[in-house]
């Protein structure tokens, strides 16, 4: 989601764009027909990266640096870049109680989150396990900061937009589109989304203001779960009664992908200080995804995430 993103971002501004990644098919033909170049390289490939690089860059984008290893290996290619980026993850910070997004238990924040928020310690457990995911993703970031380059680190909340493996907005798009009467949601909290089209605009203005920092990269705003669900209900042309769901419910009914309580809201002001001008809210940013969704729904949609059966059981008691 967000490489392509922000490709696309870089050539609309005028960039010369060269990406890599190990299926070349997998790149839009917008960006093909827009001059994107492609190189097969794999992420732990050095020689192939270094390749690819040339004799330098203006701008090093890496969205696949999830290890302090991965940010020794690119601090090679950051030394022939103007500016770097670095995708890191909120999933890095912690609350008062050492909590965070992959814990057992919900952590609990005081208000907007800003990046002098405590994080998990740096880690090096299996990266792609909860409990690895957040110490490995700040082992990266000190390991690229410490190198005293130009590094931005970039700390997206839930991302979205056209290529989602895993497509969150998929779960209310799909009832709207089979006219579903009615959607059962468990609880209001809010997750703050991150549009991809929203990191792509915070890489393109760090481009141009190389520096050492962190900052949040989010939408602009973070509706709750309800207006989540009418946002998306309204672009398949659908409506439906909202049933909120109490503790009494059966476990799981009504279990969406923005259930987060209490919210987990990202403070963007160090953003907005640098300059940052977002694409748009997140109703604004959403329809393209959802026109993705609809042109090309996902082949693979686990049927615990639409049991009608037990949704219309549950209805039917009521």
């Amino acid at each position: 989601m967000i490489g392509r993103a922000v490709a696309g971002r870089l050539l609309a501004d005028g960039w010369s764009v060269h990406v890599t990644g190990r299926d070349e098919a997998r790149v839009p033909s917008a960006l093909v027909d827009a001059g994107v170049r492609f190189s097969s390289v794999e992420r732990d490939d050095e020689a192939g990266l270094r390749e690819a690089l040339g004799s330098g860059v203006d701008l090093l984008v890496d969205c696949l640096c999830f290890t302090a290893a991965h940010a020794r290996s690119l601090i090679p290619l950051a030394r022939h870049a103007n500016s770097t980026v670095m995708m890191s993850s909120r999933a890095v910070y912690i609350d008062g109680d050492g909590n965070h997004v992959n814990s057992a238990v919900a952590p609990r924040f005081d208000g907007p989150v800003t990046e002098q928020q405590p994080t998990v310690a740096p880690g090096s457990m299996p990266y792609d396990s909860p409990e690895g995911y957040g110490p490995n993703k700040v082992a990266a970031e000190r390991t690229l900061l410490d190198s005293g380059l130009p590094v931005t680190v970039l700390r997206p909340s839930r991302v979205h937009g056209p290529g989602a493996l895993s497509p969150r907005e998929w779960y209310f798009l799909k009832r709207a589109l089979d006219r579903r009467p009615a959607v059962l949601l468990a609880g209001r909290g809010a997750d703050h989304a991150s549009a991809a089209v929203n990191i792509a605009a915070l890489v393109a203005l760090v481009a141009d203001r190389p520096g050492r920092r962190i900052l949040n990269a989010a939408d602009p705003d973070a509706p709750d779960v309800l207006s989540i669900s009418r946002i998306i209900a309204a672009a398949a042309g659908h409506s439906w009664r909202e049933v909120l769901l109490g503790d009494d419910a059966p476990p799981g009914l009504g279990r969406h992908p923005w259930h987060r309580v209490p919210p987990i809201v990202l403070d963007l002001s160090a953003a907005y200080a640098v300059g940052y001008r977002p694409a748009g809210d997140y109703a604004t940013t959403v329809q393209e995804e959802l026109r993705w969704l609809m042109s090309s729904p996902p082949r693979a949609a686990g049927p615990a995430n639409f049991d009608y059966a037990a949704e219309d059981a549950y209805l039917r008691s009521r």
